[in-house]
């Protein structure tokens, strides 16, 4: 990633640390990446509670009034005018947003500012959010409605997966997207065997017996029902397990509460959120397979994570998570019941040796480092901008029928021309090629 001139990108996402979730991360990752790789970072974020921003890039912090209890974030409030006024100061090339809501709010106003252009990228199915926080169904619709607004207001839109783009669609969105996949912070790489045996006596794991996992927000809409139905269901037909279920969510105690109605809590580990990278690996090396039946995920870093330490993961047939996988390769596939995932489960429990030949595959075809994922997102941003100062340029030019009206008035004057329409069809052609000339050279 290189550039004759440093780009200056602003960063907008509704959420950053110490908030911690998919979006949240990709949004610190892209922040990371391109400090590291010479460009100018701001990221523009809600304040919170606890907030302590010692990062390589800038950070700025707009007012935001607490609504976790009704959607797991804090709301941000971007359009103060102390806060706007800061932008006029800047050098922004290119603002990106990784959020619908406040944020694209925010860069659609700070482009009317800095006059740069904006991408907003889709990460995940707003729709199920809307549906879940507000429960009158005309106010979901004027919901959804003004989201897919907002987004068909900016100058591009990147979706981080085919899956995610046509949910987009289903919305009511009509314009073109480009897919931009996100990669993860792990490296291809197993954890050490002391480290993972550390883990397990830390958690009390068993040797030898078929180790499951989840990682991610603990809500219902992850297939968590999924997993536990599937998980009583092989108990009852006498097969052994133990699963590990890594993070917190607003369902976390209506989960617990349910593995043990359906007896099967003293096989399942509840860590809370695991948020060292290193640790993190450590449970993935030491699980046999990823449960992550979610058709709610858009992207499923989480599978790429654990591609990273070549454990196998069990998805869901056609959805988001299973894009790019094929069944015995480098994936396992399952219906979307738990019916489904015991069969499977109850075939591939205790061969070992089949799950890390499709774990070792998925290291091999699904992993994606944030590198790679962020220099290609680079490259993108020279074309959006090129776009931008072309059809900024283009506005500027007097139109084609001026330069007709030119050329006309002076074949008037010119002896010996009586056909004025003549002299002007002769320079048509040549108008046009004179005007894209200009703009492929200046532009």
């Amino acid at each position: 990633m290189s550039a004759r001139k440093k780009l200056n990108v602003c960063l907008m996402n509704d959420s950053f640390p110490p908030v911690i979730d998919g979006v949240s991360n990709a949004t610190f990752n892209y922040a990371q990446i391109l400090s590291a790789r010479g460009c100018g970072v701001t990221v523009a974020t809600p304040e919170y509670p606890k907030a302590h921003d010692d990062y390589p890039f800038q950070v700025l912090r707009y007012p935001s009034f607490d609504t976790t209890k009704m959607v797991g974030y804090r709301a941000g409030m971007p359009l103060g005018l102390d806060f706007l006024t800061q932008f006029k100061r800047m050098d922004i090339d290119l603002i990106h947003s990784h959020c619908p809501f406040s944020s694209t709010i925010l860069a659609r106003t700070v482009r009317d500012i800095v006059h740069k252009p904006v991408i907003m990228t889709y990460h995940t199915k707003f729709d199920i959010d809307i549906k879940r926080a507000v429960d009158n169904k005309m106010l979901q619709d004027v919901a959804i409605k003004y989201l897919v607004s907002n987004i068909a207001a900016v100058d591009e839109v990147w979706v981080v997966s085919r899956g995610a783009g046509e949910n987009l669609r289903s919305l009511g969105y009509r314009g073109d997207y480009v897919v931009m996949e996100n990669g993860v912070d792990i490296s291809r790489q197993r954890a050490s065997a002391k480290d993972v045996a550390a883990f397990s006596r830390r958690y009390h794991l068993r040797s030898n017996v078929p180790t499951y996992l989840f990682v991610g927000r603990i809500m219902w809409y992850k297939g968590l029902r999924i997993i536990i139905d599937a998980l009583r269901a092989i108990r009852g037909a006498g097969l052994d397990f133990q699963m590990i279920f890594v993070g917190g969510g607003m369902a976390l105690n209506e989960v617990k509460d349910y593995a043990m109605k359906s007896k099967i809590d003293d096989r399942c580990v509840f860590t809370g959120p695991i948020y060292d990278r290193e640790q993190l690996r450590t449970v993935y090396t030491r699980a046999d397979a990823f449960l992550f039946p979610s058709t709610f995920d858009t992207n499923g870093i989480v599978v790429r994570e654990a591609a990273a330490c070549g454990c196998p993961s069990v998805l869901i047939k056609g959805s988001c998570a299973a894009e790019d996988t094929k069944d015995g390769r480098n994936a396992i596939l399952i219906d979307e019941d738990a019916a489904s995932l015991a069969a499977r489960l109850a075939v591939i429990g205790d061969d070992t040796a089949l799950l890390r030949k499709i774990g070792e595959h998925a290291a091999t075809d699904l992993y994606m480092s944030w590198e790679q994922s962020v220099d290609r997102a680079y490259r993108r941003y020279q074309t959006v901008l090129a776009d931008y100062h072309y059809r900024k340029r283009k506005a500027l030019m007097p139109s084609m029928d001026d330069f007709y009206k030119v050329w006309a008035m002076l074949a008037k004057g010119m002896a010996g021309v009586k056909d004025i329409n003549e002299i002007t069809q002769m320079r048509r052609q040549e108008t046009k090629e004179l005007i894209d000339s200009y703009l492929d050279r200046y532009l």
